[in-house]
């Protein structure tokens, strides 16, 4: 018995380890303008997210069909296809494959003021959004840009990437340290805490800076970003702590945007003259 603890410590740790070592550095976009160069750690494949996301897509939209939600507003989603086709021929600045890429684009009718771009540019727009915000073009050309930007970035799968390999270490981590449930469950909270949710901070930030520059580039005044989350924080509802927040205050984004939205100004100037 005292021979079998150390060899089971052995195994579990090179287990860990060889799921460390399959994690695959990639960078999935090029720089742009805004200068996103930061590498990522992938264990999760690209085919899988976007064979599940495709799944999860076609699930939602016959839903919100059976309901008589999907593209109620025909007005509505005239608009909506409208930006996206002028933004979705940006996105070869940043990753030229995505021009190849099944994009599909549709409005749900919703009171919720969200919209999301699935992996492989899987888009929904909620009508909460363009009603409650009262929203611009320009404006909802800003949200639709920072969506396709977590795509375009691959978020999605270096968050699963991360909470995969962070949950094999945790569990046997607690494993070897003879840990119960609690214990377990501090260390996932101290994961979080540390590294899950100041990652997600950092792909939001990285999302407004691309989607300011989409954005800019398909003829839409970047400065609507700042706008756009000036109208947000008004909505209501008490922000939490920053430590504890997957998103930038309120504050901390429009300072940001404010800055990116000058640095891709000129984008903007230079395709207005040639519309």
């Amino acid at each position: 018995m005292a021979l079998i603890k150390p060899i089971l410590k052995n195994s579990m740790l090179a287990l860990t380890l060889a799921g460390l070592v399959a994690c695959e550095t990639v960078q999935t976009t090029q720089g742009g303008a805004v200068g996103i160069d930061r590498k990522q750690q992938m264990l999760v494949s690209s085919q899988e997210m976007d064979a599940a996301s495709s799944k999860e897509y076609a699930q939602v939209l016959a839903q919100a069909k059976g309901k008589g939600q999907l593209n109620r507003n025909a007005a509505q989603t005239q608009r909506v296809k409208a930006i996206a086709n002028r933004l979705i021929p940006q996105t070869g600045v940043f990753r030229p494959d995505a021009l190849q890429w099944k994009w599909e684009v549709n409005v749900l009718a919703s009171d919720e003021t969200n919209a999301w771009c699935m992996p492989g540019g899987k888009i929904a727009v909620y009508s909460g959004l363009i009603d409650k915000l009262k929203i611009t073009d320009d404006e909802l050309a800003a949200v639709m840009g920072h969506e396709i930007a977590h795509a375009l970035r691959e978020h999605a799968r270096e968050r699963a990437s991360q909470q995969a390999v962070a949950n094999s270490a945790i569990s046997i981590g607690a494993a070897l340290l003879g840990l119960g449930d609690i214990g377990q469950q501090g260390a996932q909270y101290a994961y979080m805490g540390l590294m899950g949710l100041p990652n997600s901070r950092a792909n939001e930030t990285e999302a407004d800076r691309i989607g300011v520059e989409l954005a800019a580039r398909a003829g839409y005044d970047p400065k609507a970003a700042v706008t756009l989350w000036q109208k947000m924080s008004k909505l209501g509802g008490e922000e939490p702590m920053k430590f504890l927040s997957t998103h930038p205050s309120s504050a901390d984004r429009i300072a940001d945007l404010t800055v990116y939205a000058q640095r891709v100004d000129p984008l903007y100037q230079q395709t207005r003259k040639t519309r």
